[in-house]
């Protein structure tokens, strides 16, 4: 819980690095609170199938993307790549694909042209 709060603190910092734990833990709880939240819409009957979203978890989305942009783009940032790499989300599947590995790989060692090392480990 301590890595989404980080994070939503963070809520409009493009600049600087993300650890993987930071950027995946603020992902989990996303994911948990958005089903947490269409839960609830469904229960109310609140929630369009139509369109696959309830009052509740639409404005949690839209709440949560500033947040959810400025974490992925400082973990872009901590394997030393811009933030613009963000855009293969629009080439369908390899696009998804290569971010998602982009994600989960270790970020550089020591300080890179984004700042510090958010473990504190230097080369």
């Amino acid at each position: 819980m301590n890595w989404y709060m980080e994070a939503l603190r963070k809520y409009a910092t493009f600049t600087g690095r993300a650890r993987r734990k930071e950027f995946w833990f603020f992902q989990l709880f996303v994911l948990l609170i958005a089903f947490a939240l269409t839960l609830v819409d469904r229960l109310f009957s609140v929630f369009d199938a139509e369109s696959g979203m309830g009052i509740l978890s639409g404005l949690f989305s839209l709440g949560m993307f500033l947040p959810n942009l400025a974490v992925s783009v400082r973990r872009l940032h901590d394997t030393d790549r811009s933030g613009w790499w963000l855009l293969l989300c629009f080439l369908p599947i390899i696009g998804i694909i290569v971010l998602l590995v982009f994600f989960c790989l270790d970020g550089t060692r020591g300080a890179n042209r984004f700042g510090d090392n958010p473990k504190g480990v230097e080369a």
